[in-house]
């Protein structure tokens, strides 16, 4: 029987993660074997191992490589031996790779979240855009928001520090002042036409609203990076209002499709992909 191909994901409350079904279903679908394990940082046994204890036991038990989530994104940066251009130019990493030169970081996120925004909201006005969040997941969106052709991101952050070192750094990367952090939500909201949560609110784990619900009019669009449940409450108060919205499911799934291939080589059907994830959602919804 052939050795499958073994891979995880660390994070902590990652039990409902989908991707593990995305990755060995497409395997499955494509004639091998992937083994794809849960490294939760909560439901460890024992001592509470660190982030760089997990790393090294994947390493040291042959994985092909790792998927990192909420909160190790920015964490897991000084525990590599090389990055990508794109995760290097996020300082963020969502996809750790071992290989003959030790440990690569990836960031998928990114790419993962354009495709599924140029699927869901093809059409919608770029000009201004308000950002919630600048963690690790918001740096991938601000990172993707230079292919969206957003002209100016609004971004907005509980830690002022994070929020500009994420506004100088991408502003670096794209030559030009793109990023604006704002502290003033009522005034961000009357200027963008668009809003983007990246924050963990709407997670089962930290329920409610990301932003005062009387902020949101029928005029805006709304996307959401969460994807369990798949209807947050901003999202189920947008579309209350009238405001055209995108889902977790289209960045969840298209990332996966990224990693899939840096895992194995091979690249995933997306269609496919998607399928299995709205599978899965209707049968834990």
């Amino acid at each position: 029987m052939t050795t499958p191909i073994r891979v995880g994901l660390i994070g902590a409350g990652i039990g409902r993660s989908r991707t593990p079904l995305l990755h060995m279903a497409e395997a499955a679908a494509q004639g091998f074997r992937l083994r794809y394990d849960l490294l939760d940082i909560e439901t460890q046994t024992g001592d509470k191992p660190s982030l760089e204890r997990l790393i090294a036991e994947a390493e040291a038990q042959g994985f092909a490589g790792l998927n990192i989530t909420h909160p190790f994104k920015q964490a897991v940066l000084p525990l590599l031996n090389e990055l990508s251009e794109d995760a290097a130019a996020l300082g963020a990493v969502n996809t750790v790779v071992f290989g003959e030169r030790g440990r690569t970081g990836h960031n998928t996120d990114w790419s993962g979240f354009l495709e599924g925004f140029r699927q869901a909201l093809p059409d919608v006005p770029r000009t201004v855009v308000l950002q919630l969040g600048a963690g690790g997941a918001g740096a991938a969106v601000a990172y993707a928001a230079q292919s969206l052709k957003v002209e100016r991101l609004l971004l907005s952050d509980m830690d002022i520090g994070r929020a500009e070192a994420l506004a100088a750094r991408m502003n670096a990367v794209a030559g030009r002042p793109y990023v604006h952090v704002v502290t003033d939500l009522p005034a961000a909201m009357q200027d963008a036409e668009g809003l983007i949560n990246t924050t963990p609110m709407g997670m089962a784990a930290h329920p409610g609203l990301p932003l005062p619900a009387e902020l949101l009019a029928p005029r805006h669009w709304v996307a959401d990076v969460v994807y369990f449940p798949l209807v947050t409450p901003l999202l189920a108060l947008a579309r209350e209002r009238g405001c055209r919205t995108m889902d977790g499911s289209g960045m969840a799934v298209f990332q996966a499709v990224g990693a899939f291939r840096l895992f194995t080589g091979e690249d995933a059907d997306p269609q496919r992909m998607h399928d299995t994830f709205q599978a899965a959602t209707r049968v834990t919804a």
